[in-house]
């Protein structure tokens, strides 16, 4: 066995001391006590002979890769242990999936752990089917990324072991901007962006777009959610859940960016994730994307014409409130099975080495490189001090995407508010969006009919801490 890590076998311990119903709350506080104990002290646990089932959405299989590896390494207190990744479409599908076993009582059938986002982790948790991991996690908080835990917190206790903190960032091709002659250093604001989306359209006589906008739900989750709203400090809500995102002067400015920006013809109609797009990037024809650094893959595994031409650079900001993107966290949480509950201690130590083992870290993610397979950075603050963080990429012409990843979390906007009412929220809000891109009405229309919309068909959201 690897002697890196011991609090799985001190976890391992409790759990089996206390019977298969052990509950959260003990294990908890089992690891927060024994976190600083030695490997040595503690009496090695053997798992019982099953499947560890985890839902995710994406790539699942290249995360498998890691955990089977790690399994096998670990035989000693796993022999029969095997793992198990089931690909679901999105972390909506997973909640609903996890929320419809356990109503149907078939507890057999829930996974042991799910990736979610806040949202869907937010929903789950207030229905009792998450396992709190305050007393475990506690003690490794000061050892991650700033605000690696915020988003799986619901009332104070955590739900969420941090996956991944992934920035908004700005990338662009350089030889865009070389051949036009257009300095990429003024796209440190929003203001400086736009300019030089003008500066390629005049240009290029109109064949080259600053960037993208669709007829669907991404460009609410792109541009909205997740990008120009934190950025410009946007509301949808306020503290007491009162709409108030057709009074807000953030939704103003960040939609009113977007107007801007698509009505000056900068934003090229074609629909995320579509061929058209790659191709469109592919012949030169975007030259930036201000998303998050989830992009990278896409960009990789579909855009290698233009390797070696892009680079990075933190997302612009809007002078009014100087904060660049909001990042984006994942957390893998823990399913509430009752009695079923087997594999806790484990996971978790599963978890620990792939935040905090830096060898076994590393070696995952040159297999990930070779395969040109996705992968984040990771939120250990130690082990992104090391030089292999930092190493150059080819694709981005000698900058090293990792390193620029890590920076761009400075500086970050917080995220938008998070309520039960969201998901039915960005419908509504999506809709209005998906009207204007098409021309049935203006901006100004827009953020009217959500706010009108939101008001009449959800009310007052419920704010959760």
């Amino acid at each position: 066995m690897k002697k890196k890590m011991f609090l799985g076998i001190a976890l391992g311990v409790s759990v089996l001391l206390a019977g298969c119903g052990s509950t959260a709350s003990n294990t908890g506080d089992a690891a927060g006590s024994t976190a600083e104990s030695s490997g040595a002290e503690q009496e090695e646990a053997v798992y019982p002979k099953g499947t560890v089932t985890f839902y995710m959405n994406g790539n699942p299989q290249y995360r498998q890769q890691y955990f089977e590896t790690w399994l096998e390494e670990h035989r000693d207190i796993a022999p029969e242990v095997e793992v198990e990744f089931v690909q679901v479409e999105s972390n909506a599908d997973a909640r609903e999936k996890v929320t419809m076993t356990s109503l149907a009582g078939a507890v057999e059938d829930l996974p042991d752990a799910v990736f979610l986002d806040r949202l869907n982790l937010m929903e789950l948790a207030q229905g009792g089917l998450l396992l709190d991991e305050t007393g475990f996690l506690t003690p490794y908080i000061d050892k991650m990324v700033d605000g690696a835990v915020t988003e799986g917190k619901v009332e104070d206790k955590i739900y969420g072991l941090p996956d991944s903190v992934r920035p908004q960032l700005l990338m662009y091709n350089q030889e865009i901007f070389d051949k036009y002659g257009v300095d990429p250093e003024q796209m440190t604001t929003m203001e400086g962006y736009i300019e030089a989306g003008r500066q390629l359209k005049e240009k290029s006589g109109g064949e080259v777009y600053l960037s993208w906008i669709g007829s669907n739900d991404m460009t609410w989750k792109c541009w909205g959610r997740r990008g120009l709203m934190p950025q410009a400090n946007a509301k949808i809500w306020d503290e007491e859940g009162n709409v108030i995102i057709g009074t807000d002067e953030g939704t103003k400015l960040a939609l009113g960016a977007l107007d801007t920006m698509y009505s000056e013809g900068l934003l090229m109609r074609v629909e995320m994730y579509d061929p058209a797009m790659y191709d469109a990037v592919n012949s030169q024809k975007i030259a930036t994307f201000n998303i998050g650094a989830y992009w990278d893959e896409f960009m990789r595994q579909n855009c290698q014409v233009t390797a070696g031409q892009w680079r990075i650079m933190s997302a612009p900001v809007f002078e009014k409130v100087g904060k660049a993107g909001a990042p984006v966290s994942s957390y893998m949480c823990l399913v509430n099975k009752g009695e079923d509950t087997v594999y806790q201690g484990l996971i978790e130590q599963m978890w620990y080495d792939y935040t905090f083992d830096a060898e076994s870290r590393i070696a995952w993610t040159k297999s990930m490189e070779e395969q040109n397979a996705p992968y984040s950075n990771p939120i250990s603050l130690e082990m992104l001090e090391d030089d292999f963080w930092k190493e150059p990429s080819d694709y981005y012409g000698g900058q090293s995407f990792r390193e620029w990843e890590a920076k761009t979390l400075e500086n970050g906007a917080d995220n938008m508010i998070v309520t039960p009412q969201d998901a039915e929220g960005d419908l509504i809000i999506s809709t209005e969006i998906e009207k204007y891109v098409a021309g049935e009405q203006t901006m100004e229309e827009a953020i009217a009919n959500m706010d009108a919309n939101l008001k009449a068909k959800i009310g007052t959201a419920q704010i959760t801490k």
